[in-house]
């Protein structure tokens, strides 16, 4: 019995953590016989993933690259069509200026034009109305003063071609008298 507790106990003296031989030898056949299976299997396809994954990254980065440089492309063109519209849009509106300074100007030489042919006619309508005025005074002067003529003489006189250029050199001398005050005056 003491064999066998020397035999226990010299098994309990061993390290714990240290396999025993045939599992350390059973452990690496086993792990060799995976290793290999695994390089010559799996490490291919593996390796295969791998490249094809980096293949659709550089795909992936030459494509974000290339439509970054459309973007830019894009931005650029949106930025001249836009420069273009309001250089458009200021032509326009120094155009609209142009045309409306134009009609201003037009509108304002019409309304000189109108203004002149409205004084114009009346100036021809006062003169008109002023002829038609001294008429008709000076055939009523001129009746009333060969009224007021024979109701001083007391008959009236017996030619009447007499009486009208008696009638008439008063007019006469009444428009040069009148005519001669407002130029003295004047």
């Amino acid at each position: 019995m003491r064999i066998v507790l020397e035999t226990l106990m010299a098994q309990e003296a061993k390290n714990p953590f240290l396999p025993e031989i045939a599992d350390l030898i059973w452990g690496t056949v086993s792990f060799a016989i995976i290793f290999v299976a695994v390089y010559k299997l799996a490490w291919p396809t593996f390796m295969r993933v791998l490249d094809e994954r980096g293949q659709r990254i550089d795909e992936g980065l030459r494509a974000a690259d290339l439509a970054r440089q459309e973007v830019d492309a894009e931005r650029a063109r949106l930025e001249d069509e836009r420069n273009a519209a309001l250089r458009e849009a200021a032509d326009l509106i120094d155009r609209a200026r142009a045309n409306a300074a134009e009609i201003v100007a037009d509108a304002h030489k019409d309304a000189t034009a109108e203004r002149g042919r409205i004084l114009e006619a009346a100036g021809r309508q006062i003169a008109a109305d002023t002829e038609t005025a001294r008429r008709s005074l000076q055939s009523e002067v001129g009746s009333l003063a060969s009224e007021l003529a024979s109701r001083i003489v007391g008959a009236q006189a017996v030619d009447e071609n007499i009486s009208r250029r008696v009638v008439d050199a008063f007019l006469d001398e009444l428009e040069a008298s009148t005519a001669a005050k407002v130029n003295g005056g004047a």
